[in-house]
């Protein structure tokens, strides 16, 4: 008998190490050394009235030092701004938007370049840099002029004060009272001024070792739609993404088993999976509290994948990208979706920009029909792809788009254009009160699949004919023959969903 459990043990084992090919192979998302972290959302108060403002913190892991390359993006997915910072081993810097937003100040020069005296346990330079670095003076501060131009772009959407004189860039955010946008840190091998958007970024300068983490706080946040009251704080990890495989020289070409990667409408069409970095997913679940007791309240904030290349002249299509599909339940398990009106034409279709934060309250989410005060809601948030996505692999159909390319067209069709999900993420932040005392916490919603996962059909909650569930994409029996005790299968799974 114990020879018999031995030998099942080594089966299973066996045939889980035998999917994973690279050094740690996969597409979940976790918190550990990364050669990305995404900041999902910032807010900036830039008049500094409500000292409302995000930090984040960068951690590098390793002994060698490492070059992380910080790119602020406007909330329609536009890179307006980037800085490099000079991490040498095991060091950390921590970076206040509201000092780079209102006063130009990054850091101390010192404190971001090579010129930093390094730590005893730090090694003197790292093998994937080249062959010069250019970190000696990178700025800690600059110009007034340029934190202007910035506070216009992440406010107004315009453009313009940053590019070459005489040349119009408008529309690349949107408009509104506070700075909001989002951040990339990436490894790099020198102090590099290119952006994300720049071919050159990923056969250049873009490296592949996982070694860094990270961390931000949203100081000031308050529930969406209302007025800021106290002074509330929320922190997370930042979105750890990993590279698969890691390491190398920056251009080095290895293939990955990614079926596409996290900047994939930015790399080089003739190398779409240069960057290697994990691809996000498109469903999460998501629990809230809304009313009820002390006017408890949940915000989500949602970042997407945009159309376009991020230049001036798509940056605007990603303002409203719209949603596959939205169910709420409350805490009774009753279900409810947002109507549609599609008489002449489709409408009351939700729809976010790239970055956001909404309150579940907003009316972009099926409204709570019930007196129940919590429940969770089922978020597909493919966007129904664009043909500024890769096509390297059909990995599922989705929702199809309408004549415009990248909409979607009514619930319920279905196609393979675009053969991939978009990329998302999603954090919540819950409000409550104990008597006197505010309350918040933040914490990133369940992805009830992977990058990796097959983009979902609707669900048979808004018609379809998939039951609401995990995508998979793991073990639910052990694979080979079917086990039975001779008439009756033993293994069941029962967190497939498969295609109708």
């Amino acid at each position: 008998m114990k020879t018999l459990v031995l030998a099942a043990a080594l089966l299973i084992t066996t045939a889980a190490s035998a999917a994973t090919r690279d050094n740690d192979s996969t597409c979940d998302i976790r918190v550990g050394p990364a050669a990305t972290l995404l900041l999902p959302y910032f807010d900036v108060d830039i008049s500094g009235q409500s000292g409302q403002t995000t930090l984040f913190t960068i951690t590098n892991v390793t002994r060698y030092p490492q070059i992380a390359h910080v790119t602020l993006w406007t909330d329609y997915g536009y890179p307006a701004f980037n800085f490099n910072l000079y991490l040498t081993g095991y060091d950390v810097q921590g970076i206040n938007l509201a000092d780079v937003l209102r006063f130009g100040l990054i850091a101390s020069e010192t404190g971001t370049s090579s010129s930093t005296p390094p730590g005893s346990l730090s090694a003197a330079g790292s093998p994937n840099f080249s062959a010069n670095p250019n970190c000696a003076t990178t700025p800690g501060v600059f110009p007034a002029s340029v934190a202007a131009a910035l506070r216009s772009v992440f406010t107004t959407g315009n453009l313009s004060p940053l590019i070459a004189p005489g040349t119009a860039c408008n529309g690349v955010g949107g408009v509104h009272a506070n700075a909001i946008g989002y951040a990339t840190i990436d490894v790099v091998a020198s102090c590099t001024s290119r952006m994300p958007n720049d071919p050159s970024y990923y056969t250049t300068d873009l490296l592949f070792d996982n070694v860094l983490i990270g961390d931000y706080q949203q100081l000031g946040t308050y529930p969406a739609g209302t007025a800021a009251g106290s002074f509330d704080a929320g922190g997370n990890p930042m979105v750890h993404i990993r590279a698969v495989p890691e390491g190398g020289s920056a251009g080095s070409n290895v293939p990955t088993e990614l079926p596409f990667t996290f900047y994939d409408r930015y790399t080089p069409a003739t190398n779409r999976v240069a960057d290697r970095r994990q691809p996000l997913p498109s469903t999460f679940s998501a629990r809230f509290i809304q009313g009820g007791p002390n006017a408890f309240a949940t915000n989500y904030t949602i970042w997407r994948e945009g159309f376009g290349a991020g230049d001036c002249a798509s940056a605007n299509r990603s303002n409203s990208l719209l949603v596959s599909e939205l169910v709420r339940f409350d805490e009774r398990e009753n279900p409810f979706i947002v109507t549609l009106f599609c008489n002449i034409g489709c409408f009351n279709i939700p729809a976010l920009p790239t970055t956001s934060s909404t309150a579940t309250s907003n009316s972009i989410y099926p409204a709570m029909a019930s007196a129940d005060v919590g429940g969770w809601m089922y978020l597909n948030l493919n966007n129904g792809g664009s043909n500024s996505y890769s096509v390297t692999r059909d990995i599922g159909g989705m929702p199809g788009p309408s004549n415009v390319p990248g909409l979607l067209a009514p619930h319920g069709a279905t196609t393979t254009q675009g053969p991939r999900p978009s990329q998302n993420w999603v954090t919540i932040t819950m409000f409550g009160s104990l008597g006197a005392n505010r309350l918040s916490a933040e914490f990133d919603a369940a992805a009830l699949g992977n990058g990796c996962s097959p983009a979902a059909f609707t669900s048979t909650a808004e018609g379809g004919s998939v039951p609401i569930g995990p995508a998979g994409g793991v073990f639910v029996c052990p694979p080979g023959p079917t086990l039975t005790n001779g008439t009756t299968a033993l293994c069941t799974g029962t967190n497939v969903n498969p295609l109708p």
